[in-house]
């Protein structure tokens, strides 16, 4: 509904972030545009010679819509974690989360408190160590389909404990 349909010519259907090893695809809805991709792809080096090993994952990856699974689960621990950091005065969201990517921002200290223990995340805006331990840091949080919900629960927590 929102790709052929809407007029899209093309779409990367992504595997590597949802659990495969360096498999994506590319899709082509008219045919006419597929001819010049395989020549780009054979002179960017990207023809692999054990092409089979990657099209086993993607075949798999499709198989009874594995790949729609996977982002769920991706997308329901991100709504866990969101709903964890909404309960945390010292954290604001930047934007709405759509999808398993959260941009917040929160002090300084809380993020040093983290990092401390091992929370493996991006700071986008301000720097991890400075004077200030009450400047706010914006950052973002990716969840895949691996997280569980224990480790989304220690996160949310120890954000959650004290002060610096």
């Amino acid at each position: 509904e929102m790709t052929w349909k809407r007029g899209i010519d093309a779409v990367s259907f992504g595997g590597t972030k949802n659990g495969l090893m360096g498999v994506e695809a590319v899709i082509f809805f008219d045919p006419k545009y597929a001819w010049e991709f395989e020549l780009r792809r054979k002179r960017s080096a990207q023809l692999f010679s054990k092409h089979r090993y990657l099209s086993a994952q993607m075949h798999a990856y499709l198989q009874d819509n594995l790949w729609l699974d996977l982002a769920r689960q991706a997308n329901t621990a991100a709504a866990r974690l969101v709903a964890g950091l909404r309960q945390n005065p010292k954290v604001t969201l930047t934007h709405s989360p759509e999808a398993n990517m959260i941009f917040f921002q929160m002090p300084r200290y809380l993020h040093q408190k983290l990092k401390r223990a091992g929370a493996v995340y991006t700071i986008y805006e301000g720097a991890l160590e400075g004077p200030s331990p009450d400047t706010l840091l914006t950052a973002r949080l990716v969840c895949d389909w691996s997280v569980s919900h224990e480790v989304i629960d220690q996160f949310v927590a120890l954000a959650a404990s004290g002060d610096p």
